[in-house]
C-alpha cells in the first residue's frame, strides 16, 4: 500500500511531466519538507524539477504539526527510506538526492540502493560503522536519549536544547526566529536506532558504502555543528572514499552549525550542493 500523499503524488506528476532532471530533497528530524522551499526555488531556477516528500504521515503545515505533535512518533529509519524510494521509483529516471541530518543518512541509504544519480549528504546522522561520538553530539542527543521512553514518543526540543544542538553559532535573535519558524516535534526512535547501530549488525541505519552503482556523493559538514560534528561527517566520507566505483567528495562550511540549511547562510550551502549536482547530474543533459 502506498504511503505517498496526494501532495507528494502531485509533485511527482509535475516532475514527470516537465522532462527535466529531478532533485529529491530529504529533510531530517525536527523539520518539515517545507524547510526546503527556498532550496527548491534555487534548483528550479537552474533548470531542475524538484520534489520534497515528507516522512510518512507528516503534517503538511507547521501549524498542524504543532497542534498534533503525537503524529511524529514511531517513525523508523527504514520505513522513511522506503517512503522516499517509493517516490523515486515513480520518476522516469534516477534523480539527484539532497538530504540533511537524518535526511542525509537516508540519502546515503538511497544511494546505496543505486537509486540516485548524485547525492549530497549534509551533516548526516551517523549510520552503522560510523564510530566517532564527540561529546557535543552526546549532549545534543541527550534531549532524546536521556529518557528511554522517548523511543516510543514524539519529542519537541525546548528552546535551550534547540539553541545548543542547532543554532549555537547564531545570534540569539536569529536562533529564536528559526525556532519559531521551523521547529516541530520529531520521532524519538531514529535517535535510539543510531545510538545502538554499532551493536546491531542488522541496524536500519546501515549504509552500503561499497555499492558499485552508488553514484557520486558529496558529504557536507558544518564546522561548528554540535549535533553532527566534523568527526562524524568525515568518518562517513572516509567510508565512502573506499568505494572505487564512484566519486566521493567532502566539503566543510566554515562557521556553520546544524541549522545551515535553514539559517541566514542557507544559500551558500545550497550553492555548494547545486554545484555538485550540476556537475554530476546536469540540467542541460
Amino acid at each position: 500500500m502506498s504511503t505517498l500523499t496526494s501532495r507528494e503524488l502531485d509533485e511527482i506528476e509535475r516532475a514527470d511531466a516537465g522532462g527535466r532532471p529531478v532533485v529529491v530533497f530529504v529533510h531530517g528530524l525536527w523539520l518539515l519538507s517545507s524547510s526546503w522551499d527556498r532550496w527548491r526555488a534555487v534548483f528550479e531556477e537552474d533548470g531542475y524539477a524538484t520534489i520534497a516528500p515528507g516522512w510518512p504521515d507528516d503534517p503538511e503545515t507547521i501549524e498542524e504539526a504543532r497542534e498534533r505533535p503525537e503524529v511524529f512518533a514511531h517513525k523508523m529509519v527504514q520505513a522513511v527510506t522506503d517512503h522516499y524510494l517509493e517516490a523515486i521509483g515513480r520518476l522516469p529516471a534516477r534523480p539527484a538526492v539532497v538530504g540533511h541530518s537524518f535526511g542525509g543518512l537516508i540519502a546515503q541509504k538511497i544511494a546505496g540502493e543505486g537509486a540516485s544519480a548524485a547525492t549530497v549528504a549534509i551533516d548526516p546522522a551517523p549510520g552503522r560503522g560510523i564510530l566517532p561520538l564527540p561529546p557535543s553530539a552526546l549532549k545534543a542527543g541527550s534531549a532524546v536519549l536521556g529518557n528511554p521512553a522517548n523511543a516510543r514518543r514524539s519529542v519537541t526540543l525546548t528552546y535551550e536544547e534547540f539553541r545548543y544542538a542547532w543554532t549555537n553559532n547564531l545570534t540569539e535573535e536569529e536562533s529564536r526566529e528559526l525556532y519559531e519558524e521551523f521547529h516541530v516535534a520529531a520521532s524519538g526512535v531514529p535517535i535510539f536506532q543510531a545510538a545502538v547501530a554499532n551493536l546491531n549488525p542488522f541496524s536500519e541505519t546501515r549504509v552500503d558504502f561499497k555499492a558499485e552503482d552508488r553514484g557520486p556523493i558529496l558529504l557536507v559538514s558544518g564546522e561548528k555543528d554540535h549535533t553532527v560534528p566534523h568527526a562524524i561527517t568525515h568518518a562517513a566520507y572516509k567510508k565512502h572514499a573506499h568505494n572505487t566505483h564512484a566519486v566521493t567528495e567532502f566539503v566543510e562550511i566554515p562557521g556553520r552549525g546544524h541549522s545551515l540549511t535553514i539559517d541566514s547562510g542557507w544559500r551558500d550551502v545550497a550553492e555548494t550542493a547545486l554545484d555538485f549536482v550540476r556537475k554530476h547530474h546536469p540540467a542541460n543533459g
